[in-house]
């Protein structure tokens, strides 16, 4: 065996450890991407499963807040056939804006505060929003990894050679509403 062989054969080896590296860590970050927004999506519709049970009991105690009610229905329901990322973000951030909205017309109604039914859905929602909060940022970490990976060299090469795997888009609520969402009322409970 000839030196040259040796050599041709060890870089060969060490190119091809290297496609199969980055290919692996190509994968593993897409995965932990699809995790993260399945983590998100999981959230979302436990907070939506709670929404009717607490418009309900609502409007047990509001009989005239009904543009309201109807606002957090109708946001509820957009965010039920979101199915983007971009289109996620945008009606969950116009749905926490009409939440906010429909939890500070209950300030106006004592009754309603001190019901043990609204205080436990209103502590589920609460605790349901820090969850949603923390798997977007957990998301929104894993898509710039993997956007970052894909961009960088050499495995956008590999990625255009065998991956053809995605950019993603972060999960982020647009400019209106923000502004929405900044302008709602506080809600303390």
């Amino acid at each position: 065996m000839s030196i040259a062989w040796i050599i041709v054969s060890a870089v060969a080896v060490i190119l091809i450890a290297a496609v199969w590296a980055t290919y692996n860590s190509l994968v593993k970050l897409d995965e932990r991407v699809n995790e993260a927004w399945s983590d998100i999506t999981v959230q979302l519709k436990r907070r939506s499963d709670l929404i009717p049970n607490l418009v309900e009991t609502v409007k047990g105690y509001t009989k005239h807040e009904t543009e309201a009610i109807k606002a957090v229905s109708d946001a509820r329901a957009k965010m039920m056939g979101a199915r983007s990322v971009a289109d996620t973000a945008e009606a969950d951030g116009s749905f926490v804006g009409a939440l906010s909205r429909l939890m500070a017309v209950t300030e106006s109604y004592p009754e309603l505060k001190a019901d043990k039914n609204f205080q436990q859905l209103s502590s589920e929602l609460t605790d349901t929003e820090d969850k949603i909060q923390a798997a977007r940022r957990f998301y929104n970490a894993g898509a710039k990894e993997l956007n970052t990976k894909i961009k960088l060299f050499p495995s956008n090469i590999i990625n255009n050679l065998i991956g053809h795997f995605k950019t993603r888009d972060y999960y982020e609520v647009s400019e209106d509403e923000k502004q929405k969402i900044a302008n709602a009322p506080e809600v303390k409970f």
